[in-house]
């Protein structure tokens, strides 16, 4: 039986967004800004003085951590005490967070290469939304960002993310073979929602029969 889904999205598809509202509809917990903070917590990391941090920190680390540590609805947010960390470390504390979720099941998590670290888990489900590139910038405007700055992250962010799953995990990004489903947010967040929980209803039946 399905007890973990994972959602990997492009930046400003409403990925975040549908996971929250998913989790709400399965009652099961939701992994993006307490998986944030549970890694913080683990690091041991002030996340209210990252203003003062920012140049200290190595520049690839830090925008690794401007694109996974983004909360809910996208929006960074701030870790300090980082000059205590590097990208290697910070994969360790990754790890260790999202298999310690999908060990206690009953949750939805939100990128950080989760669908990569649990890839060979029977009972997880892994989700890719995706969006032309129109519905990303006016969902990122949404946001309160401007026409310039939306276009700018959309292109940036989703680069940083496949230059992350490249470097730790050796796919491209993303990777069609890795999901159960592909969505295009689109069609609006509850039709995406539906075909989630359908699929996952069509594949623990087929998993029942088999027993």
């Amino acid at each position: 039986m399905i007890r973990i889904v994972t959602i990997e999205r492009e930046y400003g598809a409403g990925g975040s967004g549908i996971a929250q509202k998913l989790a709400e509809r399965l009652n099961w917990k939701l992994w993006d800004q307490e998986l944030t903070a549970e890694i913080a917590r683990m690091a041991r990391c002030d996340r209210s003085q990252v203003a003062r941090m920012e140049e200290r920190v190595d520049p690839l680390f830090y925008r690794l951590m401007k694109v996974f540590m983004r909360g809910s609805h996208e929006r960074s947010l701030p870790v300090s005490g980082l000059e205590h960390l590097d990208a290697d470390s910070m994969v360790v504390f990754m790890q260790r967070v999202i298999e310690g979720a999908a060990a206690a099941g009953n949750c939805v998590i939100v990128g950080r290469g989760a669908p990569y670290m649990l890839r060979n888990r029977a009972d997880a489900f892994h989700t890719f939304v995706y969006a032309p590139i129109e519905e990303k910038i006016r969902r990122v405007r949404e946001l309160g960002k401007t026409e310039a700055e939306a276009v700018e992250l959309v292109g940036a962010i989703d680069q940083e993310r496949a230059t992350f799953v490249k470097k730790y995990f050796g796919k491209e990004w993303p990777n069609r073979h890795l999901y159960h489903l592909m969505l295009n947010s689109a069609v609006g967040d509850d039709a995406v929602i539906r075909t989630i929980l359908n699929e996952i209803d069509t594949l623990n039946h087929a998993k029942s029969k088999s027993v």
